[in-house]
């Protein structure tokens, strides 16, 4: 039975966790990322007033916690250590692991990789795989090596990109079907020799982790929305009206073809301040109707439908 030590956090690390045990191999240890994130105090408080659900799978499976600062530490080495594992699977983290550290597993150290690789290496693919429009990604099972997702391709599946995904739907149909695929792995690993793949690297595109949140409405309306609805749910895309900042929700967008005349690119030509929506014109005769919108502040948002009713005006500029 191959021991198996998981580090990681999210819908990844939870998925990661049930694959393994779906696989029958036995998992000596998890480490969670809000272990590195949080100071012990903020920590301790978070999971007993509002527990996350890494920390609620870990409870509820009764894995044993390794404590730890940092995966590269030497408290989390010599933890790792003692629980020998064959095999180490990281499932989304934000260090870098160093060589000390990834060559302590017995067999090797696994990164679950949410894109095909060598195409879309780097972190958070999933923004990236819906702003270009690509129709399908994937997951990659590989090796941990110096580089940054460079390491031999031990398995890798497809997953279908609908053109209705925003990145939480595709985020979790990848860690779904990356559940299946570690679970296979580990099965196989524990019976025969997998022969990894090396990475084409003249096939290789990165992308870093910045993204731009400003609508340029003189962009294609395909664009926009791929734009809009792949931020989704890290962050928000916004629009300015006078100067003020409009959020757009990524499920209420919807392309009207319309040869309608008098009105340039960006200008206003509805409104709707029950369902909070607003018509813009796009190029190529296209209009886009933004429903559900929402002013940007905590507080401000309750102001909506208030601000389109009275501020919004038909033939506004929209930036």
């Amino acid at each position: 039975m191959l021991k198996v030590v998981i580090i990681g956090y999210g819908e990844m690390f939870n998925n990661m966790i049930a694959g393994t045990l779906d696989s029958g191999a036995k998992i000596v240890g998890v480490f969670r990322h809000d272990r590195v994130k949080y100071p012990r105090f903020i920590r301790w408080i978070k999971d007993r007033i509002n527990p996350d659900t890494d920390y609620n799978y870990i409870q509820s499976y009764k894995l044993k916690e390794i404590k730890a600062t940092s995966a590269n530490s030497a408290s989390f080495r010599k933890q790792l250590l003692k629980l020998n594992p064959d095999i180490m699977i990281v499932a989304s983290w934000s260090e870098k692991l160093e060589k000390q550290t990834y060559d302590m597993p017995k067999t090797a150290t696994l990164n679950i990789h949410p894109s095909l690789l060598p195409k879309y290496r780097g972190p958070n693919p999933y923004v990236r795989v819906i702003q270009n429009k690509e129709k399908k990604s994937g997951v990659t099972i590989h090796l941990v090596d110096s580089g940054l997702d460079t390491g031999a391709i031990l398995d890798q599946r497809e997953v279908e990109v609908l053109p209705t995904d925003t990145g939480k739907e595709l985020k979790s149909k990848t860690a779904l079907v990356a559940r299946g695929a570690i679970c296979e792995l580990l099965q196989k690993m524990s019976e025969d020799v997998v022969f990894p793949v090396m990475q084409k690297e003249d096939a290789a595109t990165y992308y870093s982790n910045d993204f731009n949140t400003d609508i340029d409405f003189s962009n294609n309306i395909e664009d926009i929305i791929a734009q809009i609805r792949a931020i989704h749910p890290w962050g928000k895309c916004y629009f300015y009206h006078k100067g003020v900042p409009i959020s757009p929700n990524p499920y209420r967008l919807t392309v009207i073809d319309s040869e309608i005349d008098g009105y340039g690119i960006g200008e206003v030509v509805s409104t709707d301040y029950k369902d909070k929506s607003i018509t813009v014109v796009c190029p190529h005769g296209k209009l886009l109707r933004m429903g559900g919108l929402s002013l940007y502040g905590k507080y401000r948002r309750f102001l909506t439908k208030g601000y389109i009713r009275r501020a919004v005006k038909i033939g506004d500029k929209l930036d």
